[in-house]
C-alpha cells in the first residue's frame, strides 16, 4: 500500500510500531500546508492519507486520488477533512476519538488552577523581586480554591468526562451542557448535573469548552453568549479556537465582565503576534494564560493514536471496517 502522510516525518518515525503493516508500506511525507498539486504529484495514487489534525484534506484532493480508501486524522479533530466528499466515494474517514482524553483533561485542569492561583502573574513577580508584594496583595484581594467553584463543561464527550472525574477529585461542583442530555446513570457516574446552555453560563465560575467544531458550533462563544456568563468568571478552551469569537472575548475581558481566560488553542494556527488575544495578553499581563495547543500531544497520546492508525490501515488492507469511522461509511 502507498500512504500519503501530511504531517511531521520525524514524529511519525518516532511513534511508528516496530512491526506490522507500517514497515511494509511505501510512505510519502509532506508537511501541513502543502498545496494539493504537490500532494497529487507526490502520491496521487496513494491508498491512504494519514493527516495531522490541522491539515486540510478537501474535496478537490479526494476527487483526484482514484485509489484512496482511508483518510485518518492523527488526532480527535476531523473538521478539516471533507467527510461528505469521502463518503460519496465510499472512503472511510477515521479519527482518534478518546485517545487524548486524559491528557487534554489534565491540560484543562492546569489552566483552571493556573488562573485561580495567578501562576503567570506570580512567576513574573518572583523574577522581578516582588514576591512579598504580590503575596500580600493576593491575601487581601483573595485566592479561590477549585473546590469552591462551580465548573461548567460545554460538550460532554470523552475529554469532558475525564475532566469531570478530575474535578470531582478536587471537590468542585460540576455541571454540563450538551445538545442531548445523558442518561441518569451516566450523570451519576461522572458526578455532573445537566443545565441548559444559558443556565450553565450564568451559574458557573469557570466555563470549559469541550465541543467539536461543526457549522453550528463555530463562534458559539460570541458577544451574546460571553455576555451571559457570570460576571468575574473564567473561560477555558482546550477544544478548538474556532469555537470562540476572539474579538468578542477580548471585549469581555477588557470590560471586566470576565476575569480571565485559559486558552490552549487559538485560530488560526500557527498563532501570530497580531492575534487579538495575543495582543490583549501582552498589554494586560495576568488576564490570559496560554498554552501552545499541547493538551493532546503527550507521548502517551501519540503512542495510542499511532497504534490505532496503523491498526486501521491494516484493517482496510484486509478489507475490514476500521475503528472510529466518523463519516458514516459502512
Amino acid at each position: 500500500m502507498k500512504i500519503l502522510i501530511i504531517a511531521s516525518q520525524s514524529r511519525y518515525e518516532k511513534f511508528m510500531p516496530e512491526d506490522g503493516i507500517a514497515r511494509r508500506c511505501k510512505l510519502v511525507y509532506r508537511p501541513v500546508g502543502t498545496a494539493n498539486a504537490e500532494l497529487l504529484e507526490a502520491a496521487g495514487d496513494a491508498d491512504v492519507i494519514l493527516a495531522d489534525a490541522i491539515a486540510t484534506v478537501d474535496a478537490d484532493l479526494i476527487a483526484q486520488m482514484p485509489n484512496l480508501r482511508l483518510i485518518h486524522s492523527e488526532g480527535a479533530a476531523y473538521d478539516r477533512i471533507d467527510g461528505e466528499a469521502a463518503r460519496g466515494r465510499g472512503i472511510y474517514v477515521c479519527n482518534n476519538q478518546g485517545a487524548n482524553a486524559q491528557a487534554v483533561a489534565e491540560q484543562a485542569l492546569m489552566l483552571m488552577l493556573g488562573l485561580l492561583r495567578f501562576v503567570e502573574e506570580g512567576h513574573r513577580a518572583v523574577l522581578d523581586g516582588r514576591q512579598i508584594d504580590l503575596k500580600e496583595a493576593k491575601m487581601v484581594s483573595g485566592i479561590t480554591e477549585l473546590r469552591d467553584c462551580t465548573v461548567g463543561l460545554v460538550g460532554f464527550g470523552n475529554i469532558a468526562k475525564q475532566t469531570a472525574l478530575l474535578l470531582r477529585a478536587f471537590g468542585a461542583n460540576c455541571l454540563y451542557y450538551s445538545p442531548h442530555r445523558k442518561d441518569g446513570e451516566t450523570e451519576a457516574q461522572y458526578h455532573v448535573g445537566y443545565r441548559s446552555l444559558d443556565a450553565l453560563l450564568s451559574q458557573c465560575d469557570i466555563v470549559s469548552l469541550h465541543s467539536a467544531v461543526t457549522p453550528e458550533t463555530v463562534g458559539m462563544m460570541n458577544a451574546e453568549t460571553l455576555g451571559r456568563m457570570k460576571t468575574g468568571a473564567y473561560l477555558v478552551n482546550t477544544a478548538r479556537g474556532d469555537l470562540v469569537d476572539q474579538q468578542a472575548l477580548v471585549q469581555a475581558l477588557a470590560s471586566g465582565h470576565l476575569r480571565g481566560a485559559g486558552l490552549d488553542t487559538l485560530t488560526p494556527e500557527p498563532v501570530t503576534r497580531d492575534n487579538p488575544l495575543v495582543r490583549f495578553a501582552a498589554e494586560n499581563p495576568g488576564r490570559i494564560l496560554f498554552s501552545p495547543h499541547i493538551g493532546g500531544v503527550t507521548t502517551g497520546c501519540f503512542r495510542r493514536m499511532h497504534s490505532r492508525m496503523w491498526e486501521n490501515v491494516a484493517a482496510v488492507a484486509n478489507h475490514q471496517r476500521p475503528m472510529c469511522v466518523v463519516n458514516g461509511v459502512r
